[in-house]
Order: structure tokens, then C-alpha cells, then sequence
């Protein structure tokens, strides 16, 4: 169908059934709305998934936790929010995004608010699960609102806003979660979400509803039980192994139970008419080896902050203020040369921005491995926070460039989403896996992290050297450059992701796809 000798209704993003003549525009005070509502609304997730980690030992300490149980508060988030991610995306389709935006507001809201009241720690890691179904919806909703309400002309602004305005809440997080857990407590950083939550929805009665035109045949559910089965039975088995009193045959059972999960998974996918992961996608080297690269480098990212902020303030005695600020510097220079980092990596090409950033970003945990149990904030901990600032966003943001440009333009949205998803699994096994692996376990953990601490860094940073080697040797930036006679194929440039943490969701702006997942 045409109108008015346009192009069809389905090229537009998220195809919408109005003419583009209808869309807002940025200018239009119904345009500000949709900003503020889901600028905001990712936001509180952003926060959200940033100050817990600095919130861990007082949670262990007035909870009465072990290792195991701290694992496990910020891995029942990542595991609910990895596996449902893409899914919520799908729902968005079919149901309406701004709905299902609004329901993933309040439900992270609700969880949120039994996280503040928990009692003990399997009340905290269940309300925690609830809290990732939560940001789920609400994550890819976002930014489908976005793309699916304005104007071409004024999307790739918007998008721009969104993605400086979500970083820089992504940014703070460590600053106001050990801000607020050191003067009022824990509790407060998830009681915080209650204001939050409700400006966000008033606010978004200001909004538009938009779905998809062409629905997807069906949801793909199976997929989605099938990747938490996996994602569930391998973190169980990883985190359980090192815990006091666990069998060996249940340790077993669990990983297997993961394994089989997964195989069935990509049964799953491979006859599912509408897939939530495209194994299509994988038959590009460069998208294969860019997940690849993803795995490695956000398991050393997720792992190593994990243990950051455990070592500053259970072995070096810092307040949770203290040891927040400690984190600033790797968020503040993602967040300020994203952009650059990103325009660079679509002009020459990701390959040798994401070897050197793998090695720079190895040595600033190298050094993170030598600051002893009574460091300095200036000497010691905030230049090798600098130095693996400047390797991450080296690394980071052109792995969102070669996914992009090795997929195809219409499997845009997918090929995000599954990136987006890689690098929160890679978080979630990152965290089950290294205590694990340096020998950190028990209720009085100090002495075992003074032990473990150095081991897991020098983990991490092989983590990331295998990344640069990955990229030096495999990634090749003629498969990730625009063709000459396929403009619509080139990467993203300064619209790239400034991805602090996990990566919040983006897109290549004026790529149509078919779902609404997002990618921080």
C-alpha cells in the first residue's frame, strides 16, 4: 500500500500504520514527552543494575550472607533479564509497546519494593528475578517507542538524547549507590525506584500507543523457558559448586539439565517460524566472532567489577561512597568518547580499535591486581579505573559496529538483541564462575578475598587479551565497512552505543526490523 506516492507503510522502522506525515516531531511537546518518559524509564533500570554492585557487602553483612548468596543477588537479575529480553521485545509488537512499557514500569516498580522489604537473602534473590522480568519489558520497549513514534527526520536526534541522557544515569550509579547505602542503607536503592517509577508513568500518559503492523506469527515462549533453563542449570552448577554441603550428583544434574537446555534451544530456534535468536545470523564470521568477542570482554567486565568493590570494602575497609567513586572513572570515559570511539570504528573499521582496547583495558586489571589490601583512591585505584576506561570503550563500542554491519540491515533489531543478550549472560556466568575459579567462598570471606582478588583481575585480563586476539586475527574490517553500492549498510558512527555496564539498547536509526528487541 502507498500513500501519496510514498514509500510502502512497512519501511518505515517498526512499521507503523499511519502515514509518516502522522509521526511526532521532536519539536512537538508530544515529542518532549516520549523523551522524558523513556529516557526516564530506562534510567531507572540503568541505576538500578549499577548500584547494587556497590551495595553487596552491606547487603551480605546485615543479611548475614555468604558469598554464594551475593552471587546470586546479582545473578537472579541478570538471568531473568538476558533470558526474557528479547522475548519482551516480541511482546511489544503484538500487544503495544507503550503497554507493555507501562506494565514492565510497574512490575520492576512492585519488585523493587520487595527487594526494600526482604527479610533474607532468598526473599532478596527472588524479588531480584522479579525485578529482571521487570526490566525486560520495559528495556526494548524504550527505545521501540522511539523509533516506532518519531519523525525519520527527527529519530536519529532522539535516539541521540536517548542514549546521552540513559549514560549518564548509568554513569552515577555507583556514585548514588554508595551515597545513599552509605547514609541511609541498602534498602534505599531499590526504595528509590517508587518515585521514579511513578513519574515515568504519569508521564507517559502523554505518550502514543504504537504495535507492529505485520505481527509476528506467534511468540517464541519455548525459546525463552528453554535459554533460562540453560542460563539457570549452568549458573546453579557453577554457583553451588563451591558451596558447603552441595552434592556432587546435584552439581552434575544441574549442568547437564543447562547443557541439554541449550541444545534444545537451538532445535527450538532452527524450526521456530518466528525464532527469538536467528541462527542465521551466525552464519557471518563477523557477527559469530563479534558475539564471540562480546562474551569475553563483558565476562571481564561483569567479573571484575563484581570483585572491585567486594575487595575495597571488605578487605581495604572503604565506605560504600568511597568505593563508588572508585568506579566513576571507567563510566565517565565510556560515556564521554563513546561517541568518538564509535564515528572512528565506522570510518576505519573495529578491528584494530578493539585489539588495542583489549590490551589497554588488560592492563588496567593487571594493575587493578597490584593495589594491595591498603590502596590509595588517587595513587592506586583511580589511574588503573582510568586505564580500563580508555581499553573498554576501545572495545566496546566497535563490537557494536561489527555486529551491526555484519548482519543484514532487516535482521537489525535481532542482531542487537542477541548481542545485548550475549554480554548479560556473559556477565551472569562471569560472576557464578570466578569465585568459583580463585577460591572465594563462606560467610567470612576477607581472608579468602585478599587470596582471590589478584587471581580474578589476571582471569579478567585474559579474558580480554583472548578478545584482542580475537579481533586482531578474525574480525576484518572490509566485511564491516559500507559498500560502496550498499550505503544502507554503513555502521553507525557517532549514533554508536556509550555502553556503561551492560550495554542499554541501540539501534542503527532508519533500519527497519521486525522485532522490537533492543541492542548497556
Amino acid at each position: 500500500m502507498r500513500t501519496g506516492g510514498r514509500p510502502p507503510i512497512e519501511t518505515l522502522p517498526y512499521a507503523m500504520a499511519q502515514d509518516a506525515r502522522a509521526l511526532v516531531r521532536l519539536s512537538q511537546p508530544t515529542g518532549k514527552w516520549i523523551l522524558v518518559t523513556t529516557v526516564c524509564g530506562a534510567s531507572m533500570a540503568l541505576l538500578d543494575s549499577t548500584v547494587v554492585n556497590v551495595a553487596l557487602p552491606s547487603i551480605g553483612k546485615d543479611l548475614g550472607s555468604d558469598v554464594r548468596g551475593l552471587q546470586w543477588t546479582v545473578n537472579a537479575y541478570m538471568l531473568a533479564l538476558s533470558s526474557f529480553l528479547l522475548v519482551g521485545g516480541s511482546l511489544g509488537d503484538r500487544f503495544g509497546r507503550l503497554r507493555t512499557f507501562r506494565i514492565g514500569v510497574a512490575w520492576f516498580t512492585v519488585a523493587s519494593v520487595l527487594c526494600a522489604l526482604a527479610p533474607g537473602m532468598e526473599w532478596l534473590v527472588g524479588a531480584r528475578g522479579l525485578q529482571g522480568v521487570g526490566s525486560a519489558l520495559l528495556t526494548p520497549g524504550s527505545l521501540a517507542l522511539i523509533q516506532s513514534t518519531f519523525h525519520p527526520d527527527d529519530r536519529p536526534r532522539a535516539i541521540g538524547y536517548w542514549l546521552g541522557l540513559s549514560g549518564v544515569a548509568a554513569a552515577i550509579g555507583p556514585f548514588v549507590g554508595g551515597l545513599l547505602v552509605g547514609s541511609v542503607g541498602w534498602r534505599w536503592i531499590f526504595a528509590i525506584n517508587v518515585p521514579l517509577a511513578a513519574a515515568v508513568l504519569l508521564a507517559s500518559r502523554k505518550v502514543p500507543e504504537s504495535r507492529a503492523e505485520r505481527l509476528p506469527q506467534s511468540l517464541d515462549l519455548a525459546g525463552a523457558v528453554l535459554a533460562v533453563s540453560g542460563l539457570g542449570g549452568i549458573t546453579f552448577a557453577l554457583v553451588e559448586a563451591g558451596a558447603a554441603g552441595m552434592g556432587e550428583a546435584v552439581v552434575l544434574v544441574s549442568a547437564a539439565i543447562g547443557v541439554a537446555a541449550f541444545c534444545g534451544l537451538v532445535v527450538d530456534e532452527r524450526r521456530s517460524p518466528e525464532p527469538m535468536v536467528p541462527l542465521s545470523l551466525f552464519r557471518s564470521r563477523e557477527f559469530s566472532v563479534a558475539n564471540l568477542i562480546t562474551l569475553c570482554a563483558y565476562a571481564a567486565l561483569g567479573g571484575s567489577f563484581f570483585f572491585v568493590v567486594l575487595f575495597l570494602q571488605v578487605v581495604a575497609g572503604w565506605s560504600p561512597l568511597k568505593s563508588g567513586i572508585s568506579l566513576l572513572p571507567v563510566s565517565l570515559v565510556m560515556l564521554a568518547l563513546s561517541p568518538t570511539v564509535g564515528g572512528l570504528a565506522g570510518r576505519f573499521g573495529p578491528r584494530k580499535l578493539m585489539s588495542g582496547g583489549g590490551i589497554v583495558a588488560a592492563i588496567g586489571l593487571i594493575l587493578l591486581s597490584r593495589i594491595g589490601a591498603h590502596p590509595r583512591l588517587v595513587g592506586d585505584v583511580l589511574p588503573a579505573m582510568l586505564v580500563l576506561g580508555l581499553g573498554l570503550v576501545g572495545i566496546a563500542v566497535p563490537v557494536t559496529v561489527a555486529v551491526l554491519a555484519s548482519a543484514d540491515p532487516r535482521r537489525a533489531g535481532a542482531a542487537s538483541g542477541i548481542n545485548n543478550a550475549v554480554a548479560r549472560a556473559a556477565s551472569l556466568l562471569a560472576v557464578a564462575a570466578l569465585p568459583l575459579a580463585t577460591g572465594l567462598s563462606g560467610t567470612n570471606y576477607g581472608a579468602a578475598l585478599s587470596r582471590s582478588f589478584p587471581r580474578a583481575m589476571i582471569l579478567c585480563a585474559v579474558l580480554l587479551v583472548v578478545a584482542a586476539l580475537l579481533s586482531w586475527f578474525l574480525i576484518r574490517d572490509s566485511e564491516t565497512l559500507a559498500h560502496p553500492d550498499r550505503p544502507h549498510e554503513r555502521p553507525p558512527s557517532r549514533r554508536s552505543c556509550p555502553i556503561t555496564g551492560p550495554p542499554p539498547p541501540c539501534e542503527q536509526p532508519g533500519v527497519p526490523r521486525k522485532h522490537s528487541s533492543p541492542t548497556p
